[in-house]
Parts: C-alpha cells; sequence; structure tokens
C-alpha cells in the first residue's frame, strides 16, 4: 500500500481537506497566516501614518501658524 493511499484510509473524510490550527476551532493554517500578512501590513500603514501625523503637527502646523498669529 502507498503512503497516499494509508494517509487517505486514515484520514478518512478529512482526506484533502486544508489542516486546521486545532480540531475544533474552524481555522486553517492558510487562513491563520494570511491574518498574520494581512495584521503586520495594517501596523505597518498605522505607524506611517502615525508619522505622517506626528511630522504634520509637529514641523508644518508650527511653520503655518506664524503668519495667522500676526493678523
Amino acid at each position: 500500500m502507498g503512503e497516499a493511499k494509508r494517509r487517505q484510509s486514515k484520514l478518512g473524510k478529512d482526506y484533502g481537506q486544508p489542516e486546521r490550527i486545532l480540531p475544533w476551532l474552524p481555522i486553517t493554517k492558510q487562513q491563520s497566516a494570511a491574518f498574520v500578512t494581512w495584521s503586520t501590513r495594517g501596523a505597518w500603514a498605522g505607524i506611517v501614518l502615525m508619522i505622517a501625523l506626528w511630522f504634520t503637527v509637529r514641523f508644518i502646523g508650527p511653520a503655518l501658524g506664524w503668519w495667522t498669529l500676526a493678523e
């Protein structure tokens, strides 16, 4: 008996299905990897936005504020 047939007889109806992280949790390993990828991208996007906001408030805001106070 070949390895594939042995695996198919052992797994039964679960043969060929994506592997789950935990048997009782309906999340596959591919879904968890995709979640990590997207959450990492979201975290970096948040960091970039926070730096842009800080730069705007710290440098651009005071530079634009000098002429509004003079009036």
